[in-house]
């Protein structure tokens, strides 16, 4: 029985190693996969801020862009017709 109880004890043990080494591998995976995935989303921010910054500038210039070309109609239209006269 004691030998019996050894061999148990050497298979378990073994087993268990060899568990706590995979656990060990594939939290230090994890951790890596997680700070990746961090890198990630920081620069998917700053491209989030950046594209808020273009679309914002476009929604400002929008306003004296539509004015500029309304006075540029409006100039192209009245020589037109002092031409045509």
């Amino acid at each position: 029985m004691d030998t019996a109880f050894k061999i148990l004890v050497i298979i378990v043990s073994s087993v268990l190693t060899i568990f706590i080494i995979c656990a060990i591998v594939a939290s230090i995976k994890i951790i890596q996969l997680i700070r990746s995935l961090k890198r990630i989303s920081e620069k998917a921010e700053k491209i989030v801020d950046s594209a808020e910054a273009v679309g914002e500038f476009f929604h400002r210039s929008a306003g004296p862009v539509a004015l500029g070309k309304f006075i540029s109609n409006i100039t192209e239209t009245v020589l037109k017709h002092k031409r045509s006269k």
